[in-house]
């Protein structure tokens, strides 16, 4: 039987009292854009930060490609394929936009070609260009609106050339015509739209959105977190309309 690509088991995470993941387990396979939702609290991004390796889980597995990875170190997480993107940004400000990505060019899994020396600016431009801010190159990162900024983490993992890409709220800060592009961009990038040395197949994808009308689009499965813990997991279909879904985003309302 074949091992899932990403396969999380029993991970939980308390701060406190509070228990931010309480035996969450799910596989995600290496075709698969999935959508992890949930409201306010629920730990969707201590979830992504736990896969990530930014924290260590206090109990449960995360196996990656068959390799235990829980509790490894975030860059040597980020050499064996896996980036991600976080709602608290933190840009090199006062360096341009170009050499921001340039760094994440620098990592080890992205300088496995004799040819990185002669192709790191174009490399990182062709993130930049994915991302759809590279007429902003030389500008210093400081400038960007809220919305340009997760434009530049976007492009920032994608230069690391990850095979699991993890996304907190791409969609956020941009107006609908924005996140609509950014939605079709990541769609294109999954199946294989090529950047760089990108895998021909794209990488596999776990988003977090709070704009389900863009995330329904592209995803092919969705997780609903819910106080720590898995709620549902089905087709984008059968999520937006499953009683449980709606109740624990709008309430029950008046009965």
């Amino acid at each position: 039987m074949t091992e899932p690509f990403l396969q999380v088991t029993d991970l939980s995470k308390r701060f406190g009292g509070l228990k931010a993941t309480n035996n969450v387990s799910f596989n995600i396979a290496r075709d698969e854009i999935v959508g992890l939702i949930g409201p306010n609290g629920a730990g969707k991004t201590t979830l992504l930060r736990l896969i990530t390796g930014i924290l260590k889980p206090d109990a449960g597995t995360i196996r990656f490609k068959g390799k235990n990875i829980t509790g490894m170190k975030v860059w040597d997480i980020v050499n064996l394929g896996i980036a991600g993107t976080f709602q608290n940004m933190r840009p090199f400000r006062r360096l341009p936009i170009i050499a921001n990505v340039m760094v994440s060019c620098l990592s080890p899994r992205a300088m496995k070609t004799g040819e990185w020396v002669k192709r790191i600016e174009a490399k990182a431009m062709d993130a930049l260009e994915f991302a759809g801010i590279s007429d902003m190159a030389l500008e210093k990162a400081s400038t960007l609106s809220q919305g340009d900024l997760k434009r530049l983490e976007v492009a920032r993992a994608i230069a690391t050339e990850p095979e699991l890409l993890l996304l907190d709220e791409p969609f956020g800060g941009l107006s609908p015509a924005e996140a609509d592009l950014m939605a079709q961009s990541v769609k294109r990038l999954h199946k294989g739209g090529r950047f760089g040395r990108l895998h021909s197949e794209g990488p596999a994808m776990i988003i977090i959105e709070h704009k389900l009308q863009q995330l329904m689009r592209i995803v092919d499965r969705v997780i609903v977190l819910n106080y720590g813990e898995v709620l549902l997991e089905s087709s984008p279909e059968e999520v937006v309309k499953h009683p449980a879904v709606i109740e624990s985003y709008l309430g029950k309302g008046d009965e």
